[in-house]
């Protein structure tokens, strides 16, 4: 997965991309950067593990992917929105494996040069990744039960929609 054009992605490494990670998530280096100079808004869409799943009380999350296929599917979405939208960057980041309540599950950020592109863009992508990329989720709750949460998902051509 090779950035084209102005928009970055998340880097682990210098010679890589990557859409899902098993390390805890920290907006601080995010937030601060600095956006390019034809930017006018970013948009920032952050998800946290929460303590009610559909009125149950949850203990915590265990997400759970191949990553390859999964990145691949994020890529795609990465692909229509700059299509969609004249977006200056695009940042899209999965956590995966055991997460506590409070500790981030997904971030989505989108620099534009305005709002309302952002705004859409942002809500678009996290819309998409929550319906089409397989990642699948096991809530723990509160009573010791668990229950998986999963995507349909319709895969042709290595690429899932």
């Amino acid at each position: 997965m090779k950035a084209t054009g102005s928009l970055s992605f998340h880097r682990l490494r210098e010679d890589e991309m990557t859409f899902v990670t098993d390390k805890p998530i920290s907006l601080d280096k995010l937030v601060s950067a600095k956006p390019n100079d034809s930017s006018g808004a970013r948009a920032i869409f952050v998800g946290y593990v929460r303590d009610k799943i559909s009125g149950k009380r949850v203990k915590k999350l265990f997400y759970e992917c191949y990553p390859p296929m999964a990145e691949k599917q994020i890529e795609v979405i990465v692909e229509e929105a700059k299509k969609s939208w004249d977006l200056e960057n695009i940042f899209v980041l999965h956590r995966i494996g055991w997460l506590e309540i409070g500790e981030i599950a997904v971030v989505v950020m989108v620099d534009s040069a305005h709002r309302k592109g952002a705004f859409a863009a942002c809500e678009s992508i996290i819309d998409s990744v929550k319906k089409d990329v397989p990642i699948w989720k096991k809530e723990i709750y509160a009573d010791e039960t668990d229950g998986w949460v999963s995507v349909e998902l319709k895969c042709e051509a290595n690429v899932c929609k």
